[in-house]
């Protein structure tokens, strides 16, 4: 039976386990707050119920890694995250330092793996086939590290480790590349050249709605609004509340499919993944845009079109709701879109962006169209928090601020003398 002890500022589950040679031992787990306490101890319960719990008991990282992944992962991961996880683990942490003895790990011994993987090729890309780079990049090198120090943070919680190696380990700098976005003439022109019907309502909806593409293709009609009263009222708007994403079978399976609404059939029983319908990135992407009459309008025209192909399928057209769909109603990945972008782009020599740069196109529009208000674009961009608005699109901001020195010089200091004002007043008291 498990209990939860204060000691000083921290919570400590407490249980009894027998070891490996049939001794009684107190095991003693130490937790920041008492909910994850609580949750701890709900779960060690619930699991010596069923006849499943194991005591966190590691020599090695990979003895860890797989605690951690089983314990920890498992009940807070979502699925994106589980699958990128376990992707580092297999392909740049186990067959590097795996193997290492936990007590040997150490701030230097980090630094020097940090550093050996920089120097090391990357895995192929599942999608392209090819790798990334020549060599693994530092925004890899970062993840890496984000994941050891989460997973040493838990080894220190359940008394595995005295403490965290990778909170005093330097990591290699990151510079993040700047995203090349269209101006609003550059996207106009690009939606008046495209001859693709699809492409055209992506590339706007995008715009105007500062989507993301797995919102954009998981977009369904019941969360549509375009009827004529919403429109002449200003009213017409879609509701985000889930996106498209391709996930692996294992992390369906491993998770139950967490999070999912639905799961789409694989077109062939080989492949490894399959297309979801499932929660947005984080809570606050759950949200109503309210659309521009223009894109509304676009909304009804495509849906008469989508309506017609319907009828005349018949049974060959698989209905999903989908407003983003191929020919017989089966989802588009972002690949798909993206590809046709680039194939617009080339055609038309157009500056040469990605799919994702319509998003920051429009909250940037955004920003400057409504004085900074960032609260507001933070409704439609769903940022968790308005500091990832103002990081992310300072300059904008700054544009914004620059301004208000501009107004304050018209306002206040222009057509006047100043030092002319102060000679006068001196002259003054020296007359006095």
């Amino acid at each position: 039976m498990a209990t939860i002890v204060k000691r000083r500022d921290r919570f400590c589950v407490v249980y009894m386990y027998t070891d490996s040679k049939g001794a009684r031992k107190q095991k003693w787990e130490t937790y920041k707050t008492q909910a994850e306490a609580k949750v701890r101890l709900k779960e060690i319960e619930y699991k010596e119920q069923i006849g499943t719990f194991v005591v966190p008991q590691c020599n090695t990282l990979d003895d860890l890694l797989r605690e951690y992944t089983s314990l920890y992962g498992k009940s807070t991961w979502a699925l994106s995250t589980y699958t990128s996880n376990v992707s580092l683990i297999s392909n740049y942490i186990s067959p590097i330092i795996g193997s290492m003895k936990l007590k040997d790990i150490t701030p230097r011994v980090l630094e020097k793996y940090y550093a050996r993987l920089l120097k090391t090729k990357p895995v192929n890309n599942p999608v392209t086939g090819k790798p990334k780079g020549e060599f693994v990049g530092t925004s890899t090198v970062r993840d890496v590290h984000k994941l050891l120090r989460n997973c040493f943070g838990q080894a220190v919680k359940w008394e595995i480790l005295e403490k965290n190696p990778a909170l005093h380990a330097t990591v290699p700098k990151h510079k993040k590349q700047k995203r090349e976005i269209w101006t609003a003439a550059e996207l106009f022109h690009a939606t008046a050249v495209c001859e693709d019907a699809r492409l055209k309502l992506c590339i706007n909806m995008a715009f105007a709605c500062s989507l993301r593409a797995g919102e954009l293709l998981g977009l369904t009609w019941d969360c549509v609004d375009i009827s004529e009263e919403a429109i002449n009222t200003g009213y017409a708007s879609i509701t985000v509340n889930k996106e498209l994403q391709r996930v692996t079978k294992d992390a369906l399976k491993v998770l139950d499919n967490k999070d999912v609404f639905y799961v789409f059939p694989a077109k062939n029983s080989r492949t490894t993944t399959v297309l979801v319908l499932k929660t947005p990135k984080t809570d606050g992407s759950s949200r109503k845009v309210f659309l521009p009459k223009t894109v509304a309008e676009m909304l009804i025209a495509w849906k008469k079109e989508q309506d017609y192909a319907k009828e005349a399928l018949g049974s060959e057209y698989q209905d999903y709701n989908l407003v983003i769909c191929g020919a017989t109603g089966f989802p588009v990945e972002s690949s798909t879109i993206e590809s046709d972008l680039k194939k617009l782009i080339r055609k038309h020599d157009l500056p040469d962006v990605v799919f994702h740069s319509l998003r920051h196109s429009s909250i940037t529009y955004k920003l400057k169209l409504n004085g900074g208000d960032v609260k507001a674009v933070q409704g439609d961009s769903g940022h968790s928090q308005t500091s990832m608005v103002t990081d992310v699109y300072s300059h904008i901001l700054d544009d914004d601020r620059r301004m208000n020195a501009q107004l304050f010089e018209e306002e206040f200091y222009s057509n006047r003398n100043f030092e002319g004002s102060e000679a006068s007043d001196d002259t003054q008291d020296a007359e006095k």
